[in-house]
């Protein structure tokens, strides 16, 4: 199994920064791509980011596009994302997940989730 842990959501401004962090543990071996999802009430959970492991492709959701920027630290087994210019529309729980799959940009795709962090963007 692998356990993901989300960290670094909270309350922020319009065009504020938040990074968010989410460390892998367990079974490191078998992850080929890590994602940042979001979910506001009563909508589906929509992906934001992913990255791959062994590669710098990335692939990004039209809305954070120029805004959002997804990392990882392999070293550390951890996934970052960086949201600058934060807009109010951007507020919404924020997950990571990790997919056994070397592409993978729908929620199906993926594997392992984390609990999830809350980001408020005031306007």
């Amino acid at each position: 199994q692998v356990r993901m842990v989300e960290s670094g959501g909270g309350g922020v401004q319009a065009g504020g920064s938040l990074r968010l962090s989410c460390a892998a543990s367990g079974f490191i071996f078998r992850i080929k791509t890590m994602g940042w999802f979001r979910q506001t009430p009563g909508k589906e959970r929509d992906i934001v980011a992913s990255i791959q492991r062994s590669s710098d492709n990335t692939y990004y959701a039209d809305s954070v596009k120029g805004r959002f920027t997804i990392s990882r630290d392999n070293a550390k087994n951890t996934v970052y994302l960086q949201m600058n210019s934060l807009k109010p529309e951007d507020t919404a729980v924020y997950y990571c997940a990790a997919s056994e799959a070397s592409i993978a940009t729908m929620k199906i795709d993926y594997d392992y989730w984390g609990q999830g962090t809350q980001v408020t963007v005031s306007s």
